[in-house]
């Protein structure tokens, strides 16, 4: 078949290795003039297989209502809110409040990961890209008394889906992490021996250059007007590029892979997608003395800051924003950046020097991405990954290549499914 990917994320081109693979000709439309410049340009870099969760939760909701009045909290919303946004927190907390549906989202979430892990490391042995990838682990820290047991109780899920970990006490961090020396509060930490890193932008290119070189057409510069539709199939794709113009392209299939442009694509067939762009932050800097920086990934409780090593330099990301597609950097959340990777890895980077940028992560309201069959017989979706695209890109790829076949997929779908905000 034929089939058009719309959007070169880290989860477009993943689906577009992955229906190569299976023997299909694939074009993939981007407006952006190359592969991962929208949420895969700056993110955390963890690929984070046993940390994946839904947000929408009972003990997130009581923890987030703080942090709205702290200073230096980690959500910040927009006053005023807009529509868009409280249609979200609503949506939100209700599945928060949804008895058991946490539990259930979080257990097919976390197999996803688990699945994404192998589809990776396929992809690591079928071809040498270069994306400072590494398989070292992440650490949670815990820096305070009740943390640490929080990590302890998070153990029986690790525990009950085989995901291997390690809780470690703070002497033991410190072993695996030598360039921890600063003064932060720290009672010990919750280890995924399992976890990856790498730079998801680099990733994306360099996957998108393997798959040219195999007969992948990549269309850049290319902007999606609309999808041309009957009451049964998609017929092709409304597109506008500077080079060609205003064209149409035809195909036998199609998926939709546009993150947190899905929505507008969608709103037209009747299916309402509601994917909030949530906004975040990072700084990347050049090491100034990589025996104290981190070996890979650390996650900041105390800041809620990600530190994670990519080759010779570090990126730190943090804050959850509601705040539409404001792309305005504040330097207040920079600063809070800074101070996180200062006070656990001193004289590591050169901070000030960093590369500041701002993203938006495509939310759903339960957690779980939208991956399946669209609302005509020929539309397939895979987007809404949220804060863990990098992290589950490879794995959803693949479940939704089995779909497109007609095989049963490896996994469960059913948290995933298209259609069930409106059920």
């Amino acid at each position: 078949m034929h089939i058009v990917v719309i959007g070169a994320g880290v989860v477009g081109v993943t689906t577009a290795y992955a229906l190569h693979r299976r023997g299909h000709q694939v074009t993939v439309i981007e407006r952006h003039p190359g592969a991962g410049l929208e949420t895969s340009k700056a993110n955390a870099g963890q690929r984070s297989y046993g940390v994946v969760y839904p947000w929408a939760s009972a003990a997130m909701v009581r923890k987030a209502l703080p942090w709205l009045l702290q200073r230096d909290g980690p959500l910040k919303l927009q006053v005023p809110p807009s529509l868009e946004a409280l249609r979200f927190m609503i949506a939100t907390l209700r599945f928060a409040y949804a008895p058991g549906v946490f539990g259930l989202n979080k257990r097919a979430m976390l197999r996803l990961g688990i699945h994404s892990r192998t589809c990776f490391d396929d992809i690591e042995r079928e071809l040498a890209l270069d994306f400072d990838g590494d398989h070292a682990g992440l650490l949670h820290l815990a820096s305070t008394p009740a943390a640490m047991a929080e990590y302890g109780g998070a153990a029986k899920v690790l525990r009950e889906l085989g995901i291997p970990y390690q809780l470690l006490t703070p002497d033991q961090v410190r072993e695996s992490e030598p360039g921890m020396t600063g003064t932060g509060p720290l009672y010990g930490a919750l280890k995924y021996d399992a976890d990856g890193t790498g730079d998801c932008h680099l990733f994306s290119q360099a996957l998108a250059v393997a798959c040219e070189k195999r007969g992948v057409e990549f269309r850049y510069s290319t902007t999606v007007e609309r999808l041309t539709v009957d009451h049964h199939r998609v017929h092709g794709v409304d597109v506008r590029s500077g080079a060609a113009g205003q064209e149409r392209l035809e195909a036998d299939a199609f998926v939709l892979c546009a993150g947190c442009d899905s929505p507008v694509l969608t709103r037209a067939l009747g299916l309402r997608l509601p994917i909030y762009p949530i906004k975040g932050y990072s700084l990347t800097a050049p090491l100034t003395d990589p025996s104290r920086a981190p070996v890979s990934t650390i996650h900041d409780d105390h800041f809620k800051v990600v530190s994670t090593r990519l080759g010779d330099r570090i990126r730190a990301t943090g804050f959850v924003e509601l705040a539409g597609f404001d792309r305005q950097i504040h330097e207040s959340r920079l600063e809070v950046i800074r101070r996180s990777v200062e006070s656990r890895f001193p004289g590591a980077a050169d901070m000030t020097a960093g590369i500041a940028w701002t993203g938006f992560r495509p939310m759903t309201p339960d957690g779980p991405p939208i991956i399946g069959q669209g609302p005509r017989d020929n539309l397939y979706l895979n987007t809404g990954h949220g804060t863990f695209g990098w992290t589950l890109s490879a794995a959803s790829a693949d479940l939704i290549a089995e779909v497109i076949d007609g095989q049963k997929p490896a996994l469960s779908l059913d948290a995933f499914r298209p259609g069930r905000f409106s059920e």
